[in-house]
């Protein structure tokens, strides 16, 4: 007898001692025990506000499990993850010889998941007469579906769901395989025995973003004194998935990661159906309708701002004087805690929130009164001309403790509030960048019709021309104001200095004044 054949019949021996493979067995877990989610922003989003429909950040979360495991093979199924998830970046630990095979279940339990599952096969279709009550049952086909209607074959030929008038429900013979009721993330594994163990699941999953929304509440103040503003920051978080996430630990990153470009993960499939039907007139005698020519659901409602505002964890009060004139401030109980995490920022919100599934949070997140700040008017030369224009105007500080800053500010929209005769006023909206401790800030505000600006040409020759800015200021205190003139000045005229590598004029006007600069610009 040959070597092969001995070794062969001692692995078949084995074989029929061990007996069959054990089944593979399943265990679902359906619900973490403790969830942490920390939030990145939309990479070069800007200032443009949050995708409402779904939002382009991403989000690092963290799930703690307690599963029972069999001995032997075993399918782990965990379910109620982000739909958004990177399959390719989730990390299981505690388990005991660890992962073998890991799948994303991406279809999802819904009325166009059925559909979707059943394309090509035999459902049950009942319609109920009205008139006489009596309902009738009978096999169809799907033939297409469910993009844009659904389409299926009967005795009677080829037809439209919900297309007749009569009232109709489909009946499916039962779930198919690998439609799940939601976003779940399989694992296959192996224990030696039947024992508890608790998991920890982390993954990145897109559908997630952040910002920072700033309300500058500017102060009253006498000529004399230095202009102060409240500064407030509300942290706003964004979950555009189906998936809430309760009780969670959570955070943002303020910053750009080193992460590298890479397509957002496909949405699981479902929702609802969209029925398409043709009118049972002529299409000369059907009146343009888009209501009457296709019953298509509407587009779900903006996610609200604040989804849960009775929360304990948002406190604001409005304080406001018998003379109506001091500002609206919010008040916050709670404040996201600045960390370093490397050249990153992070906010961590010190107590336990729930993320809801389509829905933004706002939490406190900075919390700075008494900044002073200069009011400066600004222009280009390029923009104006003869015709006297109203001037912009900003507001410019320095991120330090000496002007009541010296934290860290993320990007993100700033809106503006002054005192008026009638209460606090939106004055403008502006944004800022990313700014670090020590940088400069500037918040663009508005325009004010009080200062006015008119650019003349006097003369021009082959080298040069010569030019009047008047600038005129109606107000009853001074301003400083500063335009930029971008071109190279013909001599040194007083006034004007290079700022950031520009010629810039840069005055301060008297009030109910004027102020006038002739320059020279050279050509070439």
């Amino acid at each position: 007898m040959t070597v092969s054949r001995i070794l062969a019949l001692l692995a078949l021996l084995l074989a029929v001692q061990a007996g069959p493979l054990a089944a593979q067995q399943l265990v679902v877990s359906d619900k973490p025990e403790d969830v942490s989610i920390t939030i990145y922003r939309a990479p070069d989003r800007g200032d443009a506000p949050i995708n409402a429909n779904w939002p382009q950040g991403y989000a690092l979360i963290t799930e703690t499990r307690t599963v029972r495991l069999p001995a032997g093979e075993s399918l782990v199924r965990f379910e109620g993850v982000s739909e958004g998830m990177f399959p390719e970046s989730a990390i299981v630990t505690g388990l005991p010889d660890g992962v073998r095979e890991k799948n994303r279940d991406a279809r999802l339990l819904s009325p166009q998941g059925l559909i979707d599952a059943y394309l090509k096969r035999e459902v049950s279709i009942t319609r109920t007469n009205q008139a006489t009550g009596l309902s009738r049952t009978q096999n169809v086909f799907i033939t297409a579906g469910p993009d844009g209607g659904v389409i299926f074959e009967s005795e009677e030929g080829f037809e439209a769901l919900r297309c007749t008038g009569l009232p109709e429900r489909m009946t499916f013979a039962k779930l198919p395989p690998g439609l799940s009721a939601k976003p779940t993330l399989s694992i296959l594994t192996t224990s030696q025995t039947a024992m508890t163990v608790k998991l920890t699941l982390t993954y990145l999953a897109s559908g997630f973003d952040w910002q920072a929304n700033y309300v500058a509440t500017v102060k009253q103040r006498e000529p004399d004194e230095t202009a102060r503003m409240d500064l407030f920051a509300w942290l706003t978080v964004a979950n555009g998935g189906n998936q809430s996430f309760d009780d969670a630990n959570m955070m943002v990153i303020a910053g750009e990661p080193n992460r590298e470009r890479q397509d957002n993960q496909l949405r699981p499939t479902g929702g609802s159906l969209q029925f398409r039907c043709w009118p049972m007139q002529r299409t000369d005698q059907v009146p343009y309708n888009p209501g009457y020519l296709a019953a298509v659901p509407p587009p779900p409602p903006p996610m609200a701002m604040m989804d849960e505002v009775g929360e304990s964890i948002i406190v604001t009060a409005a304080r406001r004087t018998d003379r109506m004139m001091e500002m609206a401030v919010p008040v916050a109980v709670v404040v996201a805690q600045q960390e370093d995490l490397g050249d990153l920022k992070l906010y961590r919100v010190p107590e336990r929130v729930t993320v809801n599934a389509k829905g933004q949070k706002q939490v406190a997140m900075i919390v700075q009164p008494n900044v002073s700040y200069d009011r400066i008017y600004v222009a280009k030369a390029t923009d104006y001309d003869e015709d006297s224009a109203e001037v912009d105007y900003i507001l410019r500080s320095r991120n330090d403790v000496k002007n009541g800053l010296g934290v860290p500010l993320p990007a993100g929209n700033v809106a503006v509030f002054e005192n008026s005769f009638a209460g606090p006023l939106l004055a403008g909206e502006g944004a800022i960048a990313d700014r670090a401790i020590n940088d400069e800030i500037e918040v663009e505000v508005g325009s004010s019709v009080d200062v006015r600006l008119s650019v003349v040409q006097l003369r021009k020759t082959e080298r040069k021309e010569n030019w009047r800015a008047i600038l005129s200021n109606a107000r009853d205190h001074p301003v400083t104001f500063e335009m930029e003139i971008p071109y190279e000045i013909s001599g040194r005229v007083k006034g004007i200095e290079v700022i950031d590598g520009v010629p810039t004029w840069r005055v301060t006007v008297p009030a109910n004044d004027e102020a006038r600069l002739d320059y020279a610009i050279k050509l070439r």
